[in-house]
């Protein structure tokens, strides 16, 4: 499907006279063009669905035991891990759909519009977001099912949720930079799933740091996943939280410092 944006939208700006509105307001056009695509292939959704409420299933109540000894304490303990994988697991599809318009010509066409030429990949990242949101909304209201019960406040759940959806913008930076330098949407969805699992696991999602050995706890400290998974603990179920949610942040900027321009490099060379 071809979905193409409003003129009026993509033509006051030319790439040597770009200005940061001109920016922004094609970003954004180009957001609603993915959006409008996953409203029409509403299955594209499923995974951001089911995945939650099975990971919640299998790590609360079949590991959860043989863990902690404690189902419950155990569930509240990893439920804001999960919302640190998820959040990692949603940001995959970027790089699914960016992979597909590449192979489909679709950027050939940006290309030939008078767009600034980040556009389309922060469109790409923008329209994203409507994976997130359902994915942590299905991972809430699982949670909530489940017997999950916060020890915090609305809006300090609220800035977790917040604090999540940013942390997946910034990252979805390195998957973007994967589609462009791949351009095999299975490919690039296996490299990714590869990436994310030993990161995942090399964290305190689901087991305290302590419980590991030395070495693996160094590894864990630098961890962008486990400073993540601490500022969504301590907004969710009590604990500290400046300084994890100082860590993130630092994180989340040198994603996009790093990778951003990267990928623009990529784009200019691919297209």
């Amino acid at each position: 499907m071809t979905i193409t944006p409003p003129i009026e939208a993509l033509t006051p700006a030319t790439r040597e006279h770009a200005t940061l509105s001109d920016a922004v307001s094609q970003s954004m056009v180009l957001a609603q063009r993915g959006i409008i695509k996953l409203g029409r292939h509403p299955m594209g959704l499923a995974d951001v669905i089911l995945g939650p409420a099975i990971f919640l299933c299998l790590f609360g109540y079949i590991f959860g035991g043989a863990v902690s000894g404690d189902t419950d304490g155990y569930l509240h303990y990893i439920f804001p891990g999960i919302v640190g994988l998820m959040t990692l697991f949603a940001t995959m599809g970027v790089a699914a759909s960016l992979s597909q318009d590449l192979a489909k010509g679709i950027f050939d066409r940006f290309r030939s519009l008078p767009l600034v030429r980040i556009a389309p990949l922060i469109g790409a990242i923008g329209s994203d977001i409507v994976r997130q949101v359902v994915s942590l909304a299905a991972l809430i209201g699982f949670g909530l099912l489940l017997g999950v019960r916060f020890q915090t406040d609305l809006v300090y759940v609220l800035a977790a949720g917040g604090l999540a959806l940013a942390f997946a913008l910034s990252v979805s930076w390195v998957w973007v930079l994967l589609a462009l330098a791949i351009r095999d949407t299975a490919a690039v969805q296996g490299l990714a799933a590869v990436i994310i699992f030993p990161i995942t696991f090399t964290s305190n999602i689901f087991v305290p740091p302590e419980t590991m050995p030395e070495w693996l706890q160094t590894i864990v400290a630098w961890n962008p996943v486990g400073h993540l998974v601490d500022a969504l603990r301590g907004l969710m179920m009590g604990g500290p939280v400046a300084e994890p949610v100082l860590l993130t942040s630092a994180w989340m900027a040198a994603f996009v410092l790093i990778f951003a321009p990267l990928s623009l490099r990529a784009y200019n060379r691919c297209t």
